[in-house]
């Protein structure tokens, strides 16, 4: 069983999520492992959700964006304890789509006026750095685990 899956990834960005007016001051984050940079951005997508209207479609697209956003981070955990390369690279493929589809809500959520464009702004950006990462660390683990020519 491999345990110390860092050499795996790529390093996360170190950038700070600028111009934001989300009253939530944790959107200023600065280094952090991926893994807690997963939960901050979970949590600050799930805030998000919950300023959505109180309507049938603002409950529906809050639950979905809380249910991916949340996921990410639980299935980076499961990345953490693969057993093999292809199980990590499996595993971080799981966090991408997740990813993904919380990208997709948030870009729902604009064009249906659910949340502000100012509050959905720094939260997409964010995500669009969590996905170049993901997918970044998938395409090395991947070409990693190539044999090599002799």
């Amino acid at each position: 069983m491999i345990n110390d899956h860092s050499h795996f990834l790529a390093a996360p960005s170190t950038d700070l999520i600028a111009g934001s007016r989300l009253p939530l001051p944790e959107l200023c984050v600065a280094k952090h492992d991926l893994e807690d940079r997963l939960v901050q951005f979970g949590s600050v997508a799930c805030r998000l959700a919950q300023q959505f209207p109180r309507t049938p479609l603002g409950q529906h697209a809050s639950l979905q964006l809380i249910r991916c956003s949340t996921s990410t981070f639980a299935n980076y955990g499961e990345v953490q304890s693969a057993e093999s390369r292809r199980d990590f690279i499996h595993k971080l493929g799981i966090c991408l789509k997740e990813l993904r589809e919380t990208r997709t809500w948030l870009k729902f959520a604009g064009k249906m006026e659910l949340a502000s464009l100012e509050s959905l702004h720094p939260v997409l950006r964010e995500c669009d750095e969590l996905l170049a990462i993901l997918a970044s660390s998938v395409k090395t683990a991947r070409r990693n685990s190539m044999p090599t020519r002799p």
